[in-house]
């Protein structure tokens, strides 16, 4: 028998305003026929005046835990991925463990960008195979609205802000794919590409936050290259066929390279979990909003197997591969 990471339950939260194409398209020059036809996107929610990341991630947490019939208290590791953090430190997760009632075991944050969630998500499953950690909380969430130039059409017209959450708990199985839980992660980076998708500042740099920048077209480039190469790496791990996977839940950032995505693995456009027309790309929190919106409605049943990809800035990316 092997140790695996059993995905127990799912919870999201999305901030209460929503900020429309037609509403972007009073404040910079672009339209909602420009943005739907390139990206997909028709809406995005924004963090309310006071809303910290710390506030959605808990909001995310306590669904999950609630679906999970848990409390705060039984959970031992806690990780959130977040490129907008509330202070530059402690980790917004220690914030997030006592507002939850977590008494015992570990918080931190994870930075990956928009690949964060599967960063986290591959970091408690590797402490819960290796016994050190029983039962993880992994939350991606972000403000990113606090981080983009709203006079910049390129890029404040592409994300938003969410928070989502998923709760695992140490099980056992036979080791194959047949086996609930995590089957495998993989992790990628290039830093070569470092400018490529980036923010201009930081406190070591500028004592600044800074506002995002991008290559759009060199963005989109790799992303079709490595995205494809994460999920050939965990099918081919997993030593299953693309035919077996009943459900990609891919990160939100473009619907023509979700769109890509599905066919490479032969998916009708049904098994592809989209949320990209309603909640933009919301970075660390994508894949978890996804998820859990696709789980708690009941499309994704147990003993399904679900393929997650993600690539952002670093460049960073990777996949997981999980049976529900």
């Amino acid at each position: 028998m092997v140790r695996r990471s059993l995905l127990l339950s799912a919870g999201s939260y999305l901030p209460k305003e929503i900020l429309t194409n037609e509403e972007l398209a009073k404040r910079v020059e672009t339209s909602d026929e420009w943005i739907a036809q390139r990206t997909g996107i028709k809406q995005r929610h924004i963090a309310a005046p006071g809303e910290l990341t710390s506030d959605l991630a808990v909001h995310a947490a306590e669904q999950a835990l609630h679906h999970a019939g848990l409390r705060g208290a039984d959970i031992d590791m806690l990780v959130v991925a977040t490129t907008t953090p509330d202070h530059t430190f402690p980790a917004t997760a220690t914030k997030v463990q006592q507002r939850l009632g977590m008494k015992g075991g570990f918080a931190m944050d994870v930075q990956a960008v928009c690949s964060g969630f599967v960063y986290a998500l591959a970091t408690a499953d590797n402490f819960i195979r290796c016994g050190q950690a029983h039962r993880a909380l992994v939350i991606g969430a972000e403000t990113f609205s606090r981080i983009l130039d709203w006079k910049d059409r390129n890029t404040c017209v592409l994300f938003g802000d969410g928070a989502g959450a998923v709760v695992l708990e140490s099980g056992e199985g036979e080791g194959n794919a047949k086996d609930r839980g995590i089957l495998c992660t993989h992790l990628f980076s290039d830093g070569a590409y470092y400018d490529k998708l980036y923010v201009d500042g930081g406190p070591s740099a500028t004592q600044t936050t800074g506002f995002v920048h991008m290559e759009g077209k060199e963005v989109f480039r790799h992303a079709v290259v490595n995205l494809a190469a994460a999920v050939d790496a965990a099918i081919a791990s997993a030593g299953i066929t693309a035919e077996d996977v009943d459900w990609l839940v891919p990160h939100q950032a473009n619907r023509r390279i979700i769109d890509s995505m599905g066919q490479k693995l032969k998916l009708p456009p049904e098994k592809v979990v989209v949320t990209i027309d309603r909640h933009a790309n919301t970075s660390a929190a994508s894949i978890p909003l996804a998820l859990a919106e696709a789980v708690n409605d009941g499309r994704i049943q147990r003993g399904q197997l679900v393929l997650m990809e993600a690539m952002g800035g670093g460049f960073t990316w990777g996949s997981a591969l999980i049976r529900y």
